[in-house]
């Protein structure tokens, strides 16, 4: 096997194809970024990356608010509407049939139809050549309670989230381990493997 090394460039894969909305629930808007992550996690912060030619840029520049939706497979379709069609000219939480809901720290929407909203408040913008940064302060996490098992835990390998990798869009696929399986005891790892099993068999019952 032999790499080939190419210019720089913007080849990290995947990425989320993440749902910024912004504005208000009166007047929506949402754009779709693949630039966006956490910084830090105490306190937990996070960035979108924006084109200042882009409609969503104005408006959270000016309301220093928004909200990070993570979209699933039923979203895949609205996902990409979002990336190609501007909020000057359509509104496109009508024309995806997607719902703006109101949050409960910032005055912009989530949607309602998506997995996760993590409520952002803007605390910082850099400009980096063609995008600007906005570093954001993550006030609330919104989570879609079909996703939650029995204990209140988080099962979000249920939710069918989308990657998106060289201008292509993903599901993702199998769990292959938990954060920490490298360095598991056998024993434990046998205990967990006949857990899943069990539950698997509970839920097709």
């Amino acid at each position: 096997m032999t790499k080939i090394s190419w210019p720089a460039g913007t080849l990290l894969a995947p990425v989320p194809p993440a749902l910024i909305s912004c504005g208000s629930v009166e007047k929506p808007n949402v754009m779709t970024a693949a630039w966006t992550g956490i910084i830090c996690s105490e306190p937990v912060l996070t960035y979108v990356s924006i084109r200042p030619s882009r409609y969503s840029h104005e408006i959270i520049s000016e309301n220093k608010q928004f909200v990070i939706n993570i979209p699933n497979l039923a979203l895949a379709k609205a996902t990409d509407f979002c990336g190609v069609k501007s909020g000057r000219n359509v509104n496109k939480f009508e024309a995806c049939n997607i719902t703006a809901a109101p949050c409960s720290k910032v005055k912009a929407p989530q949607i309602a139809e998506a997995p996760i909203s993590l409520e952002c408040e803007v605390l910082e913008i850099k400009s980096y050549g063609t995008h600007d940064m906005f570093l954001a302060k993550v006030l609330a996490v919104n989570v879609d309670d079909k996703y939650l098992n029995e204990k209140g835990a988080l099962s979000l390998e249920k939710a069918g989230l989308l990657a998106y990798a060289h201008g292509f869009y993903y599901t993702l696929g199998r769990q292959i381990g938990k954060f920490g399986f490298s360095v598991e005891k056998t024993k434990t790892i046998k205990k967990r493997n006949s857990r899943l099993k069990n539950e698997k068999k509970h839920t097709k019952k």
